[in-house]
């Protein structure tokens, strides 16, 4: 019988979060830097296209909707520039049918805001192991 593997979750997680919601991104990503989870920043889509095209990621959390851009289409534009990159999109309450059509754009899962952070820890390590791909 062969067995299933799964990717290991890499000792050193490094992770892009990307909301427009400035005082938001500081306080979550000093909550997930305390687990352990490098974090990288950006404000907007803009900011975070141009922080991919410089540095590799393990997983990507982002914002649906955004002043700049709108969510979905960074994720499109993430889902080019490096595939097998997980995307967890992060929607207000009332847009989950927005977060879902990001699963057919290629995004990992969505999370309703507000969250408790050990569910969107959970997540990230779950579309980590599972290499971005949620139907495993």
């Amino acid at each position: 019988m062969e067995k299933m593997t799964k990717n290991p979750v890499p000792l050193h997680i490094r992770l892009l979060l990307v909301d427009d919601e400035i005082g938001f991104v500081e306080v979550l990503s000093k909550r997930i830097l305390r687990r352990g989870i490098d974090v990288t920043t950006a404000a907007s889509g803009s900011e975070a296209i141009q922080t991919l095209r410089r540095q590799d990621f393990d997983v990507a959390v982002l914002d649906l909707k955004m002043e700049d851009m709108d969510g979905i289409e960074v994720l499109k534009i993430f889902k080019k520039m490096d595939p097998n990159m997980p995307v967890i999109m992060l929607t207000g309450h009332g847009s989950e049918h927005s977060a879902r059509e990001g699963k057919k754009f290629g995004a990992y899962d969505y999370l309703t805001k507000p969250y408790e952070l050990d569910d969107l820890i959970q997540k990230i390590k779950e579309a980590i192991r599972q290499g971005g791909n949620a139907d495993e």
